[in-house]
């Protein structure tokens, strides 16, 4: 299992993520300086046949070639593997904490969980045990750019944020994804993406549709027939559909799994990072 995978991502409907506690505040303010020590120029994990290393937007190797696989920067630090092991770094490939752990997870809110000699716990960006666990962070379910309306078993949607458009109500479900006046609808088994103006921006073909309020659901991840791609911010095809595996972005970056069963990574361009 890798690191990236140590991550558990849950789909649900988009909701908005209100202020995560005076614990993570305090936590926040007592690492801002070793983030700000580990700010990092925009790189993202590059695959080069079976080893990994890091590129900037242009695809130019920036950090070499020195990892069996590598995550994405996050507040400015990644986790790497070497062997079985993994470690972290910063922006300078400069190594955060030995190469020591069984399971690592991306940074959040300035800590990440870890797995060392069989036990799992929290580290800061400078490698220390945390002694807490993170505050959870309290949801608030509703819709944010309008009202559903519901008739003889369907829905519809008023908008009332940005647009007054009303969609008749001929769905079976509509999502709403809190920005850019986009909505997931479904008719039958089918889902597409209204936009504003009630126009479809992407058709009704597909067997699912997943956002996640974790990275404010942008770029949400479309399914057909077992393989996956993303959607851009104006509901329209990001990337073809063409992956068989595909994890939500963090940072501008999005981890993919080839239909040969290799991985990598892609940015919000829908560029490809690798090569074989």
């Amino acid at each position: 299992m890798s690191g990236f995978q140590f991550i558990l991502f849950k789909f649900w409907p988009c909701r908005r993520l209100v202020f995560w506690g005076l614990g993570g505040l305090a936590l926040l303010l007592t690492d801002t300086a070793l983030l700000a020590q580990n700010a990092t120029p925009d790189l993202l994990p590059f695959r080069h046949g079976s080893r990994w290393g890091y590129a900037d937007h242009t695809r130019r190797l920036v950090l070499p070639l020195a990892y069996d696989e590598a995550g994405p920067f996050v507040e400015g630090v990644a986790w790497v593997r070497q062997g079985t092991l993994y470690g972290y770094i910063n922006g300078g490939g400069t190594s955060l904490t030995p190469v020591q752990y069984r399971r690592a997870s991306n940074f959040q809110h300035g800590r990440a969980s870890v797995e060392l000699n069989g036990e799992t716990f929290y580290i800061n960006p400078g490698g220390q045990r945390l002694a807490s666990p993170p505050d959870p962070e309290p949801e608030t379910d509703y819709l944010e750019q309008g009202d559903l309306v519901r008739r003889q078993g369907k829905v519809g949607f008023r908008f009332t944020m940005g647009a007054s458009t009303v969609v008749p109500a001929e769905y079976d479900e509509i999502q709403d994804l809190h920005h850019d006046g986009l909505l997931l609808v479904r008719q039958g088994l089918k889902w597409g993406v209204l936009n504003s103006s009630g126009n479809l921006t992407l058709p009704l073909e597909y067997d699912a549709i997943r956002a996640t309020a974790a990275n404010g659901c942008a770029y949400p991840i479309v399914e057909q027939a077992g393989r996956f791609g993303y959607l851009d911010t104006e509901g329209k095809l990001l990337t073809k559909v063409q992956y068989t595996a595909a994890e939500p972005f963090i940072e501008d970056v999005a981890r993919v799994t080839t239909p040969e069963g290799k991985t990598g990574y892609i940015d919000s361009r829908g560029k490809e990072y690798w090569e074989e």
